[in-house]
């Protein structure tokens, strides 16, 4: 079997988030962003699909699929509104991380709600002061009695006061990472309240807010993975990123990729200097780039997704590859297809102007490119110095 061809139950995957996209998302898109219409119907609609638990075991409700399986699927729905398919992956990343991390009551009591987006979930890192230095993070969780008492900001929460449940990491110890835990909290819990919806550049189909935490007292159950979870909490939301790195990242690609399928299209029929665009030399040079940079975004977000799927040991680094390149590539080849369009791709129904304002931000979250380089390097650098040692043993061996 190549590489790269799909055996039948993968192209049904594949094909059946691209129905939806197509029935579901598309026609709607525009409109969505432009009124900022945050529709659960339809995330709830992609969940009995299998979306909303895509990598959680079928034994607690989730699809059992493979990270490859997802960004195939992020891909297609990303075709049809990056955005709304961004917000699937976040809430896809909070259920892989219960599912993992959880106890069997938690996993027991969360997945089959999640995975049929009975409740929706949101990912909450990012403070005012901690944002790539996430574990300077200031929220704390103090242990009293048989609670937790939290108290702190969460910033730019996709899905804040819509989602049902928070998974949040508070510190519970001394600065640095092996202080922080992460904590289950759920809508309605007293002391948890929520900001106004952040006005931004793209996504404005899915609200955006901080999660205001004041006095908010959960049971010791909430606590991630039980007694044992205390001080695991970073790590259980860097190893969430790898996956959330390489949905996002094919979020960009789904939308870079209906971008230029857009852009041929257009270029075939605009006729100017007594010709089809599309046979100008120039154009197809620029075409030539971007489908180039759209099938090199596919084969390392491929190859990612299966380091991840069988957890190679260089798969923290392949993840922050394929997330640095893909949304920097997709970002430009989004922004090409604009440019070819002339003056019709600065008009909102064209719906150019909306995948280049959607795809800008994925080259921020899930860690900044600038972090993935700084993420790549360390794994150069280490990768160096093992080969010295064990070079150096060979040679006094």
């Amino acid at each position: 079997m190549s590489f790269f061809a799909l055996d039948d139950d993968e192209r049904v995957i594949a094909e059946t988030a691209a129905a939806f996209a197509a029935k579901r998302l598309a026609p709607h898109a525009l409109e969505w962003d432009h009124t900022k219409q945050f529709p659960v119907d339809v995330l709830r609609a992609a969940a009995e699909l299998g979306m909303a638990a895509i990598y959680c075991a079928e034994e607690v409700g989730g699809s059992g699929l493979r990270r490859i399986d997802a960004v195939r699927i992020f891909e297609e729905l990303a075709a049809a509104d990056p955005a709304l398919a961004a917000f699937i992956s976040i809430h896809n990343m909070c259920a892989w991380m219960i599912d993992t991390y959880g106890t069997a009551e938690q996993r027991a009591m969360w997945i089959p709600r999640l995975a049929s987006m009975e409740a929706i979930a949101s990912y909450c890192l990012t403070e005012p002061g901690a944002g790539s230095d996430a574990s300077a993070l200031r929220t704390r969780a103090v242990r009293d009695g048989d609670e937790y008492v939290l108290d702190g900001v969460k910033q730019f929460i996709s899905g804040a006061g819509t989602s049902d449940v928070y998974v949040i990491m508070a510190r519970t110890g001394a600065e640095g990472p092996r202080g922080i835990s992460a904590f289950v909290v759920e809508k309605g819990t007293p002391g948890l309240s929520f900001g106004p919806n952040e006005e931004k550049m793209g996504w404005n189909v899915q609200p955006t807010a901080q999660v205001i935490l004041e006095g908010v007292r959960v049971p010791a159950s909430a606590l991630l993975g039980g007694p044992e979870g205390e001080g695991s909490g970073f790590g259980i939301a860097m190893n969430g990123l790898n996956g959330g790195r390489l949905n996002i990242a094919a979020c960009s690609l789904g939308g870079a990729q209906a971008a230029y399928d857009k852009t041929v299209a257009y270029l075939a029929d605009r006729v100017a200097f007594g010709g089809p665009l599309l046979d100008e030399p120039t154009i197809r040079f620029t075409l030539a780039d971007m489908a180039t940079a759209l099938e090199t975004s596919r084969l390392m977000l491929w190859r990612a997704a299966i380091a991840l799927d069988g957890g190679e040991p260089d798969k923290v680094k392949l993840c922050a590859m394929a997330k640095r390149y893909v949304t920097d590539a997709c970002y430009e080849v989004a922004d090409q297809a604009l440019q070819l369009h002339g003056g019709y791709g600065y008009l909102r129904e064209y719906g150019l102007e909306k995948i280049v304002r959607d795809l800008r931000v994925h080259r921020i979250l899930e860690g900044t490119n600038e972090i993935m380089r700084v993420v790549i390097g360390r794994a150069v650098a280490s990768g160096a110095r093992n080969r010295t040692e064990a070079a150096r043993v060979r040679a006094t061996a």
